[in-house]
Formats: C-alpha cells, sequence, structure tokens
C-alpha cells in the first residue's frame, strides 16, 4: 500500500513539471489532427479503389 501511495505522490510532482498547451493550442493540435487523418484516409481510399479496379480486370 505504501508503494501505491509514493507512486500517486510522484506522479502528482511530476505533473507539475508538465507545461500544458493552452486551450487555443489544444484545440489547433485536434484540427491538425483530424484533417491529416482524413487527408490519409482519402489518399489510402483512392489508392485501394484504384488497386481494386485493377484486381478485377486481371480477375475477370
Amino acid at each position: 500500500m505504501n508503494r501505491l501511495i509514493n507512486y500517486i505522490k510522484d506522479t502528482r510532482a511530476e505533473l507539475a513539471h508538465v507545461s500544458w498547451p493552452t486551450r487555443r493550442q489544444a484545440v489547433t493540435f485536434t484540427i491538425v489532427v483530424i484533417l491529416i487523418s482524413v487527408a490519409t484516409a482519402i489518399f489510402l481510399g483512392f489508392f485501394d479503389y484504384i488497386f481494386s479496379l485493377i484486381l478485377q480486370k486481371f480477375i475477370l
């Protein structure tokens, strides 16, 4: 039980040293992640569609 209490105290002490982002930074980074995810999905979906068409030509 003592180890758990020490762990929680150490964790709280480390969190005090963290440089937390501002609300604006958090919103900006979230938007960037969403945009990159959507762009990656479109990119991979496009190539998946193209390769599917190519494979159908060979199979049929």
